[in-house]
């Protein structure tokens, strides 16, 4: 009998472990809580800096050109080489906010980082563009820049943010891409195989979320 319940136990701990394990390596399935997860828009906006523009790649292979090649949703390229989060609000509305977003993804940070800028200043600059996209009716997607101890705090306030305003996050983007001299143009960034692999990423953290909201946008009497 005890030999029995020692078995029962051990499968009842086997369960749990298995449920936590599937928690952790599929979180957006089990999430329900994205901001907006029913919106109407039409198009993805990568919103951001020269990282989203292309720098270093030849026309046509950036990673919003590879992303829009792995789905089926327009993937509109709204990245500005040089851009800082203080410029970038300048044209969130025409750049953004008046091409009907579906899912906006923000990846900015890097400029501000190498010109000194206060992380606060860009954090902040960073929640208003969530604030003014989830207003909008839009997803979002913020980009986790950091790699290693490069750009730390940068990094633990958008997880924070994510948290806070209900974002899907898209975590080390440029994780063993910036170590890897094959997978780069320059010391910062990468060449067409590293947008690829950017690309890629982006994809992984955002299906989950778009394939939900298809099947929201299926049930009637939702609007955006």
């Amino acid at each position: 009998m005890a030999k029995k319940h020692r078995l029962l136990g051990g499968a009842v701990i086997g369960l749990i472990l298995v449920c936590l394990l599937l928690i952790s390596v599929l979180p957006e399935y089990f999430r329900q809580d994205y901001a907006n997860i029913n919106s109407r828009g039409k198009n993805i906006i990568c919103f951001g800096d020269s990282i989203t523009f292309g720098f270093g790649a030849p026309a046509g292979q950036s990673y919003p050109d590879f992303l829009s090649q792995k789905i089926d949703i327009p993937v509109l390229n709204a990245g500005v080489e040089g851009d800082t989060s203080t410029q970038a609000m300048f044209r969130i509305y025409s750049d953004v906010l008046s091409r009907d977003p579906l899912l906006v993804i923000i990846e900015f940070g890097g400029n501000d980082f190498l010109r000194s800028v206060p992380p606060e200043n860009t954090v902040a600059n960073i929640e208003n563009m969530v604030k003014a996209v989830n207003g909008a009716g839009a997803m979002v997607a913020l980009v986790e820049l950091s790699t290693r101890n490069i750009m730390k705090r940068h990094s633990q306030e958008i997880r924070q943010l994510a948290r806070k305003h209900n974002c899907i996050l898209i975590s080390a983007i440029l994780d063993k891409i910036i170590a890897d001299p094959s997978l780069k143009s320059d010391f910062v960034h990468p060449n067409a195989q590293g947008y690829k692999a950017i690309a890629e990423r982006v994809y992984r953290g955002i299906r989950p979320v778009l394939n939900r909201n298809i099947i929201l946008r299926e049930q009637p009497g939702l609007t955006k």
